[in-house]
């Protein structure tokens, strides 16, 4: 795995090269079947979306609502895991995954902590779920990559934790203060860095059109690794590159990505 400048002496290691939702657009996002796919095409650090079921399971979903990416309908946290789990996650995106289900943090965990994958899991909260999501996410994500060794000489890399939300990290904070946190941002709003700082936060994550090269150095010299999403154009991804981008986000991962020819 790549370690980025920033870290290559460091416990944490971050990957330069992320495919967002397992596999991009090659498979329904944030299933087993996306995964499998990017791991096949030789990706080894992947980005998802993690909310809770109405019973508190932490599975993995982007939307607040179940229409576009299941055969569900209405808010996802409304529904315990047992419903949850009937649904098709997969027939959405091409016949040749009906009947995907949804994926359950646990599941997903054991899949990457067996083939070593490294995991950025994006704390995605139902409206009004912040803290409750954020704590629970870190909770399980804590005890999950602990069992296997992490935070131990030779252990596995602890997943990084980012969301948008302030206070689902802080909450994430509060759980599991040894797992890495990332402030997520689609604008710099007031006080976007102080907030970061205060959440201990150990990388920001931009939406790729905030960032150029002075924002970079900047954010560089206060301690933090950057990442940036949804980057899918090679030119686009060499220009942050050049400019000390720590870690891309690309749904690209045919053409982005390491041993691909456009990143040679």
């Amino acid at each position: 795995m790549h370690l980025t400048p920033a870290h290559a002496e460091g416990a944490w290691p971050l990957p330069r090269w992320i495919a967002h939702r397992g596999a991009g657009k090659k498979a329904p996002e944030n299933t087993l079947a996306a995964f499998e796919l990017g791991w096949r095409s030789g990706w080894r650090a992947f980005e998802c979306d993690v909310k809770l079921s109405a019973d508190g399971v932490p599975f993995l979903l982007h939307d607040a609502t179940l229409e576009r990416t299941t055969n569900g309908r209405g808010p996802a946290g409304a529904l315990p895991w047992a419903e949850l789990a009937q649904l098709d996650a997969g027939r959405w995106h091409s016949p040749a995954f009906a009947g995907e289900p949804l994926l359950r943090l646990d599941r997903l965990a054991a899949w990457a902590l067996e083939r070593g994958a490294w995991l950025n899991l994006e704390i995605k909260p139902s409206p009004g779920t912040e803290t409750r999501t954020g704590a629970e996410v870190a909770r399980a994500a804590g005890a999950l990559w602990r069992a296997h060794g992490a935070g131990q000489p030779g252990g596995p890399a602890w997943p990084l934790l980012t969301s948008f939300q302030p206070a689902a990290l802080q909450a994430a904070q509060e759980a599991a203060p040894q797992l890495p946190r990332g402030l997520l941002l689609d604008r710099l709003w007031p006080g976007c860095w102080a907030v970061a700082r205060s959440l201990g936060c150990v990388a920001v994550v931009l939406n790729h059109r905030l960032c150029n090269a002075g924002l970079l150095a900047q954010l560089r010299s206060m301690g933090w690794c950057t990442l940036a999403y949804t980057v899918n154009d090679a030119v686009r991804a060499e220009t942050l590159l050049g400019w000390g981008l720590d870690a891309i986000i690309t749904d690209e991962v045919e053409t982005l990505g390491p041993g691909r020819p456009a990143n040679a």
